[in-house]
């Protein structure tokens, strides 16, 4: 059902022939760099590795570049089935996406630039995007409400004049303390006394503007993921011309919830590569390593780990590559329970053998001597990502209820 035709094939066979001979022998070193910047919340000290940068020209010139847009000038015309196989390679290595220039929340923005952007937005920031010559951040979680409902936003964009004024804060708006970052795009509210799903807007915001201010970044398990940081940005009388707003004022919700849906699937498939990465780490570490006279593989149950992770990431992969069908054939809506099913079940797939991969490497898998630290903090911030685990299967429930009262 899922066969790549023979144009997705090749890249997929250059994506990881990349990946084998470009990024993985390289990983390490830039691993321990970037190791080095972690410790640091000051961010305006942190860079992008030369190697990182040497890379993203390589995969610019190999025509491995903006592999995610479904458009064949702008990016290589791929429909969402035929991308996904390409982000679980890239998700086999946490430095992999930037150098294809495939990495969040950068390709949710384009996405909405391209379908929803006006010629001068899409000239102004979303080509400088394309060329991987600045990034992006999303702007929607904040520190004040519970942001698991996003229509308890705070962060008003009210119009005034030519202008729209931006007043809120923001916090883990991923890819503040990139040094390349330059844009945000940023949700709030504009018209409380308007239907429920039509009182937000979007509008983008150079982040040198007037009034916006980068507090700090805010680490996860102690690291600051340098060189890309999760960082709470406040907006103080923000003023930056209508033009910037993207579609229309109060069509924040419709826009969301199309940014939200391939960029899931992108999500889960690069959470699906990690979790590969991880099991053939546990594999060889449980063949290899000996204790009690016997490869820790046959020790207690660690066998039938592996076994039920097998399982486990073979079902996963095939519940995300449903969903990118039904997206490509349907729409996002037409998906809706399948993108929230995938968005709670992949990250715990990821979490569960993550942490078995730990396990069998002893004090090892806590250090950064392994990237097991990276992928657990990316399985545990990502069931907080984009909704917690709680809603996804919420609305999963609400869409199997529907059936039935259509039916009654």
């Amino acid at each position: 059902m899922f066969g790549l035709n023979p144009n997705a094939q090749q890249y997929l066979a250059r994506v990881k022939s990349f990946m084998q001979e470009h990024v993985l022998p390289y990983e390490e070193q830039i691993l321990r760099d970037y190791v080095t910047q972690q410790g640091h919340s000051d961010w305006t000290q942190w860079r992008v590795h030369s190697k990182v940068e040497e890379l993203k020209e390589l995969a610019k010139k190999e025509g491995l570049w903006n592999l995610f847009l479904p458009d064949a000038r702008l990016g290589k015309g791929l429909s969402t089935v035929e991308y996904a196989p390409l982000a679980e390679q890239m998700g086999r290595s946490i430095i992999a996406p930037e150098i294809f220039n495939c990495n969040a929340p950068d390709t949710g923005n384009m996405e909405v630039l391209y379908h929803f952007g006006t010629e001068a937005q899409k000239k102004a920031w979303l080509e400088p995007l394309l060329r991987g010559e600045i990034r992006s951040v999303f702007g929607m979680t904040e520190p004040q409400v519970a942001s698991s409902d996003a229509t308890n936003m705070e962060t008003t964009i009210i119009a005034d004049g030519d202008d729209v004024v931006i007043n809120g804060t923001k916090w883990w708006s991923t890819g503040l303390g990139h040094p390349h970052a330059k844009i945000a795009i940023v949700m709030g509210l504009t018209d409380p006394s308007a239907d429920k799903y039509q009182r937000h807007s979007m509008v983008l915001v150079p982040l040198d503007a007037a009034g916006v201010k980068i507090e700090r970044m805010l680490p996860v398990f102690g690291d600051y993921d340098a060189p890309y940081g999760h960082g709470e940005v406040s907006f103080n009388d923000v003023r930056v011309p209508k033009e910037n707003v993207i579609g229309r004022l109060g069509a924040g919700f419709a826009i969301a919830q199309g940014r939200l849906g391939p960029g899931r699937v992108h999500h889960c498939m690069r959470a699906l590569g990690a979790a590969e990465r991880a099991l053939e780490m546990l594999i060889k570490r449980g063949m290899n390593r000996v204790a009690f006279g016997q490869p820790l593989l046959k020790l207690g149950d660690n066998g039938t780990k592996v076994a039920k992770h097998r399982m486990a990431i073979d079902q996963a992969r095939l519940y995300t590559m449903y969903t990118a069908n039904v997206i490509d054939n349907h729409g996002v809506k037409a998906a809706m329970s399948e993108i929230a099913g995938i968005k709670a079940v992949i990250p715990s797939v990821l979490q569960s053998v993550v942490d078995d991969a730990i396990q069998i490497h002893g004090g090892g898998g806590l250090s950064h001597d392994y990237m097991l630290t990276g992928f657990y903090a990316m399985a545990r911030a990502l069931r907080l990502a984009d909704g917690p685990d709680e809603v996804h299967q919420a609305m999963v429930l609400r869409q199997e209820l529907k059936k039935y009262r259509q039916e009654s």
